[in-house]
């Protein structure tokens, strides 16, 4: 496929990925086990802050007020201030419920049981490929004298949309020339592929918590001296109401989003009780929700059915209810012109390539999944690009003309502060047999194992370094990027078609957010591992 010409700094970049693919593929076996989840990324966040200590850039902690965020910043010389600033970062949280070993069988990471956190998309190799591409790119910049500079954001909570919102009303955004986002590929068509159109949509998310802390005011006939008497009557507390707030969502489900394109919503139970099992009402619960809408209206109708349902499950339970939230991130903004800049430099580096020492990994888990190892047992989307507006046409083929944007990813609040680009990297995907579907384990030992996932951390970070050296390196590239940012938003941050940031609310993180824990039974999951019959 043709593509500009490299230059000698971008060269000496993709030479520095490959030098460094031993560091690289060991560092995002450290993320990997780490297995850290939403809010609570202590070890994964410490690493990074380190790292790039030990790499020359000044590093905050800690940035947005959220203990697993950080900014790094690098700029070449005194006299690069004032120059373009390329923005890149990383996610490193994972998911609970989701621990598996780097292994060929279904197997806990050690001394853990499933239902610790672990890595899906993987945001192990999503972190370590933009920490690739941002070292390639400083040490391009060093040996040929580019002057600029360099933002690194760590963004925690990516699974619940959580940090990029509140980095983006804080303004670690702003200022920059460009924001490059990658993501392993998760859906197809876009595997190796950047967004044209079609971006992501809205994700907002919430806490309702009930909390019983008047239950004598529910049984006011009841005449009975002591009011947690065994014949008294008992308010149902806060159980109950999450129990009625939950059904009576998931039943109104279909009146409460538009019967039209891709929208979801999910929820997730954060704490159960607090009273035991004695006759005792429980005095607090909390459900969390998540919802992916194409547009910013549409979550704010599906916020007000939630809350009514809310305030309906808390009078009948003797509660009260209470919403915090999580998130509240914006649909994406498109921009042609750096989507063509991070396409030319895909095409340079073209598709991952996986050797058979990846393909021996794969027949082993069909293998140990009692299939048949197959010869070439990786997807075939995996090995060639797609350009983005043929990948474009056919995610557009099942949604409505007038729905703009599918899906949700936070990486949508980055765009209306600086030109992004989004694209996607093959990530080790298996070959299924006729009406076979793998088991989500399979494919999350493959983004441990460096085999199989090395290649899509070094042809990220390349693709990445490329793009931002194009960036520094060419001013028209990047005057054309920015100035179809001030075009899509009347101006602008602040302009007229400008949608600013949504984000009200502090970090979410004082909740019951599930973590590792240390006891005196030593480290494990806030589930104890050792269950009987775990």
């Amino acid at each position: 496929m043709p593509h500009t010409p490299l230059s000698a700094a971008q060269e000496t970049a993709l030479a520095h990925v490959t030098a460094r693919a031993a560091d690289l593929s060991d560092w995002c076996a450290t993320i990997f086990d780490f297995g850290e989840t939403a809010w609570r990324e202590y070890r994964s966040a410490d690493w990074y802050v380190a790292r790039l200590r030990a790499e020359g850039f000044t590093v905050e902690e800690g940035s947005g007020g959220m203990p697993t965020a950080f900014c790094a910043n690098w700029s070449n010389g005194a006299d690069s201030a004032g120059g373009p600033i390329i923005g890149m970062y990383a996610e490193y949280d994972g998911i609970p419920g989701n621990c598996q070993a780097a292994s060929t069988r279904r197997a806990p990471r050690k001394g853990l049981g499933y239902q610790a956190g672990g890595h899906t998309d993987p945001h192990s190799g999503l972190g370590m490929a933009g920490l690739g591409g941002l070292l390639a790119t400083k040490a391009a910049m060093e040996r040929h004298g580019i002057k600029g500079g360099l933002r690194f954001t760590g963004e925690p909570a990516e699974k619940v949309r959580g940090s990029k919102p509140i980095h983006a009303a804080r303004g670690y955004y702003d200022g920059l020339a460009a924001i490059l986002s990658f993501h392993p590929f998760y859906m197809l068509p876009m595997c190796n592929t950047v967004r044209w159109d079609t971006h992501c949509g809205a994700g907002w998310s919430m806490i309702y918590r009930f909390i019983c802390d008047v239950p004598e005011a529910w049984g006011r006939d009841d005449a009975a001296p002591i009011p947690q008497s065994h014949s008294a009557v008992r308010a149902p507390g806060a159980n109950d109401a999450l129990n009625l707030m939950f059904l009576t969502s998931k039943a109104l489900r279909d009146s409460m989003l538009s019967h039209q394109g891709g929208w979801s919503i999910s929820e997730a139970i954060l704490t159960a009780g607090q009273a035991t099992a004695d006759n005792q009402p429980a005095g607090l619960a909390e459900i969390q929700y998540m919802m992916r809408t194409p547009t910013i209206a549409m979550a704010e109708t599906v916020t007000a059915a939630l809350d009514r349902n809310a305030e309906a499950a808390a009078a009948m339970t003797g509660c009260r209810w209470e919403r915090h939230w999580v998130c509240k991130s914006r649909p994406g903004l498109a921009n042609h012109a750096i989507a063509r800049t991070v396409w030319d430099a895909m095409q340079a580096v073209g598709a991952p390539v996986w050797d058979e020492a990846a393909k021996t990994v794969a027949r082993e888990i069909q293998a140990n999944l009692g299939l048949d190892p197959m010869d070439d047992p990786f997807i075939p989307e995996m090995s060639r690009l797609i350009e983005p507006q043929a990948a474009e046409a056919i995610l557009r083929h099942d949604l409505p003309p007038s729905q703009t944007h599918s899906t949700s990813d936070d990486y949508t609040d980055m765009c209306w502060h600086a030109p992004t680009a989004r694209f996607y990297v093959a990530r080790p995907a298996l070959r299924a047999p006729a009406g076979y579907a793998y088991p989500a384990w399979a494919m999350n030992a493959m983004g441990g194992i460096p085999a199989t996932i090395d290649p899509m951390v070094q042809s990220a970070a390349k693709i990445l370094a490329l793009s931002a050296l194009r960036l520094l390196e060419d001013p028209a590239a990047r005057a054309a990027a920015m100035a179809e940012f001030h075009q899509r938003t009347g101006g602008g941050p602040g302009g007229s078609d400008w949608t600013p940031p949504q984000c009200d609310y502090d970090p979410p993180i004082h909740f019951r957010w599930p973590e590792y824990v240390t006891t005196a039974r030593g480290h494990d999951w806030w589930i104890p591992s050792a269950m009987p019959g775990a």
